[in-house]
């Protein structure tokens, strides 16, 4: 397989100063005196910190955070294991941030997904199946020719890989064959590399970015819905092409994270806006999209060569939308 020139998380970073539109740049000015104005903070590496908010409050607060040494491109949750992809490389940490084991791989690496069965490695145009040691179980090429995938998910014994360049959702078994293409009935807009999906059940979730939209669908491909609409309010999805990265909780949360301005929502199954989790002064400086994993109580976010971690406070919820929300969340523990 040929390498690709660039990394999707690389690409990210490069366009994230102008992601965010017109929409964006009207507020710029009045952005960056607000900011020049706040006094200097502590910034833990990674540029992830627990800067002071003015006008949002958050129900979860920063607990820890270490440094992977290098740049993240990825990161999965499976059981007591966050397993972070880095260039040509994977590493398994414990949630104390522990270095449990590392190994390395032939190529870029897009994304990451782990189930019992392995960790699978999504590259430019195929897929990888390694065991927790690290030795290659299997590969294969990708379906399609031209194919550029971007993100990756696991359900219901298959593999999902999101491809930008021919603007579908390639389904292949976990042996590797191939099964179907499911594409939007609504068409895919994929201004860039934010072609993010995730699955929870047997209900697979992606962004249609350039719609400013989550889709879902059965891990058959049938279309069942979608939900959000462009701007820059809580609740919307700012910039060409938002959200980046989808996670769910267990009961069908969606928890989505944007660039251009850097936040983390949560979303019911039906679409209906929660609350932003995390806002760009939490997250830290740059307008670029954070990884983000759901588990239990904490959400695990990746910066650049940082992993934080930050766990719900019922004391700090009581000054959020949290206070008033009647679902019984699983991110409260």
């Amino acid at each position: 397989m040929m390498k690709a020139p660039m990394s999707r998380k690389k690409f990210l970073r490069m366009c994230g100063s102008i992601v965010a539109g017109g929409a964006v740049a009207t507020m710029s000015g009045e952005l960056v005196r607000r900011r020049l104005e706040q006094p200097a903070e502590a910034t833990l590496p990674g540029r992830l910190s627990p800067m002071r908010q003015e006008t949002f409050s958050s129900p979860y607060r920063l607990v820890s955070s270490f440094d992977t040494g290098e740049t993240i491109e990825s990161l999965a949750l499976h059981n007591d294991r966050l397993y972070v992809a880095t260039a040509d490389a994977v590493s398994a940490f414990d949630h104390h941030g522990r270095l449990l084991h590392r190994f390395s791989v032939g190529e870029p690496v897009r994304d990451v997904a782990v189930d019992d069965s392995g960790i699978y490695l999504l590259h430019r145009a195929g897929i990888q199946v390694y065991t927790p040691a690290g030795a290659l179980l299997r590969s294969w090429e990708a379906c399609s020719d031209l194919s550029d995938y971007c993100a990756l998910a696991l359900a219901s014994g298959c593999v999902f890989a999101t491809d930008v360049s021919n603007k579908n959702i390639c389904k292949y078994t976990a042996e590797g064959d191939f099964v179907k293409f499911i594409s939007s009935p609504n068409g895919f807009i994929i201004p860039s590399y934010t072609f993010g999906i995730e699955s929870v059940g047997d209900v697979l979730y992606c962004s249609n970015s350039g719609r400013h939209q989550v889709e879902s669908y059965t891990t058959d491909g049938e279309y069942l819905g979608s939900f959000g609409k462009h701007g820059v309010a809580p609740g919307l999805f700012a910039g060409c092409c938002n959200p980046v990265y989808l996670s769910c909780t267990p009961s069908g949360d969606v928890i989505t994270s944007e660039k251009g301005i850097p936040r983390i929502s949560c979303y019911g199954r039906d679409g209906k806006f929660r609350g932003i989790l995390l806002d760009g002064k939490m997250l830290g400086s740059g307008k670029f999209a954070y990884d983000v994993k759901v588990q239990k109580d904490k959400i695990f976010v990746a910066g650049k060569k940082t992993v934080a971690v930050f766990r719900y406070d019922s004391a700090l919820a009581e000054n959020t939308a949290c206070a008033g929300c009647g679902v019984s969340c699983p991110l409260r523990g």
